[in-house]
């Protein structure tokens, strides 16, 4: 398949002021999308996160999908779940959100979903770009589509939140360290846990347009556990800048990342008899402490490639429902057809309500092996990983982990890179065996045929 000019692995993302991520070529998207997404008559709701940018974007997305015939109807700062929730809700033809997640504030993107509230498949993706490169038609200029407002927008998701769990969940009385990021939920979530009686303590509630994820939220939680700990809170959730993924934080102040909310809720549906096929999908880079303790209770981990669009597609092909990433991204298709950390976060209040929120507890049998990462910088990763050293080195780090650690050589989807990722039980020995494989990746890629990147690149995960 050819390569997407604008669309990476979630949407499309980058600096604000430098194109795509610029007002002149919104307009163009925006015409694009109602083109290809909506007809004479229907609406594409547009949301956004908290990010200063998002009022630029937002009006020119708005200005070429009226340009189209298509309508438009702003939501305004809301959760990306929020707004694929409300898609389908006011029967749109389809979403639009503003926002680059955990990314800085001086970043922006842009992501699509259907009708029916998913992500957009690579073929309407390729459809839209094939539009953008179109000459740009005015030919709806004397009969444009209409712009509109929905009012109801946060109070619509607060109440789709909360029938989630019905009336399986009473917090009164816990005390709850929420920390929404200055992003998103910021109104949402404190509302949808005070109406279930909750205590709440919050962070990252005064968005200013430049604050979003900055030493806040699920990428940065050490004022959330900080705060856990001196105000004797039972436990703490915190949110990324777009509301799709949750963290946690014991009462202890121990962060729980994604993998472990994952057990809990596998274990709970594994008792009510409500996980199918007793399989949650995970990707590349889940622990293998994580997949370990699930085949302890006879369940399985089916591993998708990074991305939470891979694991939606693995579950939706098997008829599975549960999924995500250690990030916090959960999938849970009977509740959602997307991430959403709110309702992520109540499905795990629901199952361990029994044990007295006791996250530590109910999370205790995930034991995560160390995990070391270094980017190697290459202008074409596929050659450097089909290099026959590169092929030996990782087969020799393999053997000498055995059955008790994993490697994973995967390219960057963002920037050209190669992640060498080894896996393993002694810190130290994983520590080493990632030092020998990437110096045999970073040999191969500094061959004269392999057309070197030489700048550095952080260590990180950045999709």
């Amino acid at each position: 398949m050819k390569e997407k000019q604008y669309f990476g692995t979630d949407g499309i993302r980058g600096r604000v002021g430098r194109s795509p991520i610029s007002a002149d070529f919104m307009v163009r998207l925006g015409w694009a999308a109602g083109s290809v997404l909506a007809g004479r008559g229907q609406a594409i709701v547009v949301g956004k996160d908290t990010r200063v940018s998002g009022y630029m974007l937002e009006s020119a997305l708005e200005s070429g999908i009226v340009a189209s015939g298509a309508d438009v109807v702003l939501l305004g700062p809301l959760p990306t779940p929020g707004i694929a929730f409300l898609t389908t809700h006011l029967r749109a033809a389809a979403g639009i959100v503003i926002s680059a997640s955990h990314n800085p504030f001086a970043d922006n993107g842009i992501k699509f979903f259907s009708a029916q509230g998913a992500k957009l498949s690579d073929t309407t993706e390729f459809e839209i770009e094939a539009a953008v490169a179109q000459a740009f038609s005015n030919g709806h200029e004397s009969n444009p589509g209409k712009a509109s407002r929905f009012e109801a927008a946060v109070q619509a998701y607060v109440e789709h939140c909360l029938a989630s769990v019905g009336n399986a969940l009473d917090l009164t009385g816990l005390k709850i360290v929420l920390d929404c990021a200055n992003g998103a939920t910021y109104k949402a979530a404190p509302l949808v846990f005070e109406r279930l009686g909750a205590t709440l303590t919050n962070l990252g509630v005064a968005p200013d347009g430049r604050n979003i994820n900055a030493e806040c939220g699920s990428t940065q939680p050490k004022l959330l556990q900080s705060t856990v700990r001196t105000q004797g809170a039972d436990l703490g959730i915190a949110f990324d800048g777009d509301g799709d993924r949750v963290i946690m934080v014991d009462a202890a102040g121990q962060c729980v990342d994604g993998d472990r909310l994952l057990y809990i809720l596998a274990c709970a549906r594994q008792a009510q008899d409500r996980l199918p096929g007793n399989t949650v999908v995970g990707t590349q880079m889940s622990n293998l402490g994580f997949e370990h303790a699930l085949n302890r209770k006879g369940m399985q981990l089916r591993r998708a490639q990074v991305g939470d669009r891979h694991v939606h597609r693995m579950l939706c092909d098997n008829g599975w429902v549960l999924g995500g990433e250690a990030s916090g991204h959960l999938l849970i298709l009977d509740r959602g057809n997307t991430g959403d950390g709110i309702v992520s976060a109540l499905q795990v209040l629901t199952a361990i309500r029994g044990n007295g929120y006791d996250l530590a507890a109910a999370s205790a049998a995930v034991a995560s092996y160390p995990q070391t990462m270094i980017n190697v910088a290459a202008q074409r990763p596929a050659d450097v990983l089909a290099s026959p050293d590169v092929v030996t080195a990782a087969r020799e780090v393999e053997a000498n982990l055995g059955d008790c650690g994993r490697v994973i050589l995967r390219p960057s989807g963002t920037e050209p890179v190669i992640r060498v990722t080894v896996e393993g039980e002694d810190p130290g020995k994983v520590d080493s065996l990632a030092d020998r494989l990437a110096e045999a990746v970073r040999s191969a890629a500094q061959r004269p045929e392999q057309a070197i990147v030489t700048a550095a690149h952080p260590q990180g995960i950045d999709r």
